[in-house]
């Protein structure tokens, strides 16, 4: 099982593409039960879904502190932590700094959204950016990732900031 936390159109994405293989919690102060259950979701309280061996932050990084300050005392030890931000450095540190030293971090920026991925996920790219996590725990994510074809992109937070800050500029 997955716990999601934020049900806005990149988690409603998640959940549906995540519901075909398992289990997905999905707590968001402002969804119903009907709209999670319509993508595939189970309604879960925020301590139901940080009870899950691995859980999603897909909240505006506006909210991110404040959220992370919220669940760090929920987590379990072992638990495995996701953003999905679209920049790294700022939500790697504050996942570092503000969670448990047992709980494990990856970040991630899926660099896709509810528009292009709307029918398959199929050549779109993830980029990871591995912090404290088990390398079997990493593994079995980009083995999964690779199943849905997808291509996954590995680097460190600071390096996948520099890049996208040219990438943006130039555009």
């Amino acid at each position: 099982m997955i716990g999601i936390i934020g049900f806005g159109r990149f988690g409603k994405l998640m959940t549906r593409y995540l519901a075909e293989d398992c289990q997905v919690l999905v707590c968001d102060k402002n969804e119903d039960a009907k709209g999670i259950e319509s993508r595939g979701g189970v309604f879960a309280s925020l301590k139901e879904a940080c009870r899950q061996q691995t859980i999603v932050l897909a909240v505006p990084i506006s909210a991110m502190r404040e959220v992370l300050e919220e669940i760090r005392d929920l987590l379990q030890p072992g638990t495995l932590m996701i953003d999905v931000c679209s920049v790294k450095a700022l939500p790697v540190k504050w996942m570092k700094e503000l969670l448990p030293d047992e709980v494990q971090i990856l970040g991630t920026h899926p660099m896709f959204g509810p528009d292009s991925a709307a029918d398959s996920l199929k050549g779109s790219k993830i980029v990871l950016c591995r912090e404290r996590i088990a390398s079997n725990a990493y593994e079995k994510i980009n083995a999964y990732l690779e199943s849905k074809e997808l291509i996954v992109i590995e680097t460190t937070a600071d390096d996948h900031d520099r890049e996208i800050a040219v990438s943006l500029a130039l555009t």
